[in-house]
């Protein structure tokens, strides 16, 4: 399966979490689509500066573990 296309809302970020699970997922790394039209769906997602890894887990918030993570 194909990455999911960066949405345009992301085109400069990354890293987006989602507010309700604190999870965070790799926007270029994920494969479902399903999970990012449920996170914009939703609009309780954040990104971050900088846009890293790091900077989110500084955040309180897990990486995605499934498909693309």
């Amino acid at each position: 399966m194909a990455p999911v296309e960066r949405p345009s809302q992301f085109e400069h970020h990354r890293w987006v979490g989602d507010k309700r699970s604190q999870i965070v997922y790799d926007v270029d790394a994920l494969d479902d689509p399903d999970l990012m039209a449920e996170l914009l769906a939703s609009k309780r997602f954040l990104c971050f500066g900088p846009d890293t890894l790091a900077e989110a887990r500084n955040r309180g918030y897990r990486p995605y573990r499934g498909t693309g993570a």
